[in-house]
């Protein structure tokens, strides 16, 4: 089969397309013929070893896919041969390994998948489905006014609307340029700033009535961290999940201490058991096939082309969902 594989860190050109035997499912597991596999951003820190964690080379990223069922192994029901389901990676005992055009798993993980939900839909609600999903389970807007920074990305662009259907008072998007703040108003937020204006949080607090915001989702981290605080409201909340990018200093902290504002740390994997995980991709999948849940693909590229796409997200050009094609 056909993979991309990590060999040594540097720019998107170390990612090598290499032909390496078909897995076979051991007893227990799947053999999944891979139709989408998502890209993530921590993948691209990761591959650059910028990320918090340094993965042992070589190794074939990916954390998520998408695909039918085309072997099973000992002690699996042969039923599931032909179903289309999701291979959420993560929490399995090969967390990577999603670049490839065929993937093992265990079968208690995979999750089915509706008849009217694309592969690639798929993999836009696995780990960033599940991030927008627990952030707001872990932090919950109803009835608050919520900021989404980079909110027409993969996670973003959910959580902007997954904010709006468990009752935020007030959602702003920020996010760079007119057609980003365009399908973030598309995709339901009340209003939408460019945080490539250095006023950008001023007029956050505008649309806020001067107020600001009760909650900020903080995906990104560096230097937006600091300066979305401008626009969090006395006694409000920075919900951070930028895992290794933190950048706030002491004089920070203590600037939110003297507003009452408080810092809460978010994770998502141990938050993640088999059951949680399951239920969780459940519920994304069905407000997805119903109508209720858009997902924004921002980008198809074939397996071989897996660089360019990290291209893509490394430069900040994308929207969306950025997914390989095997």
């Amino acid at each position: 089969m056909k993979a991309i594989q990590l060999n040594r860190f540097g720019g998107p050109e170390v990612l090598e397309a290499v032909d390496l035997p078909t897995p076979v499912p051991q007893a227990g597991e799947v053999l999944i013929r891979v139709h989408a596999a998502g890209i993530n951003f921590f993948e691209v820190l990761m591959r650059a070893n910028r990320y918090a964690v340094t993965p042992q080379l070589p190794m074939i990223p990916g954390v998520e896919a998408a695909g039918v069922v085309e072997a099973v192994g000992q002690g699996v029901d042969a039923q599931l041969l032909g179903r289309r389901v999701a291979a959420p990676l993560c929490i399995s005992q090969r967390p990577h390994s999603g670049y490839a055009e065929q993937v093992t798993m265990s079968a208690d993980l995979v999750v089915p998948l509706p008849d009217s939900l694309s592969f690639e839909a798929a993999t836009a609600l696995m780990v960033q489905g599940l991030t927008a999903l627990h952030l707001l389970r872990q932090s919950p807007p109803d009835g608050k006014a919520v900021l989404v920074p980079a909110a027409s990305g993969g996670v973003g662009s959910l959580l902007v609307q997954l904010a709006g259907l468990k009752g935020a008072r007030y959602v702003t998007a920020a996010a760079g340029g007119k057609a980003k703040l365009d399908l973030c108003l598309s995709r339901g937020a009340d209003a939408a700033v460019d945080y490539t204006n250095p006023d950008w949080p001023a007029q956050v607090r505008n649309v806020t009535d001067g107020k600001g915001v009760d909650i900020i989702y903080d995906t990104v981290g560096g230097a937006l961290t600091a300066a979305s605080l401008q626009a969090l409201a006395p006694g409000g909340e920075l919900v951070f999940a930028a895992l290794g990018r933190f950048g706030l200093a002491a004089s920070d902290l203590e600037a939110m201490i003297g507003r009452n504002q408080s810092l809460r740390g978010f994770a998502l994997l141990p938050l993640l058991s088999a059951d949680v995980l399951k239920a969780s991709l459940s519920e994304l999948f069905q407000m997805a096939a119903s109508g209720r849940l858009q997902v924004t693909i921002g980008g198809r590229f074939p397996l071989d082309q897996a660089g360019e796409a990290h291209r893509l997200l490394d430069e900040r050009r994308s929207t969306g969902k950025v997914v390989l094609i095997p």
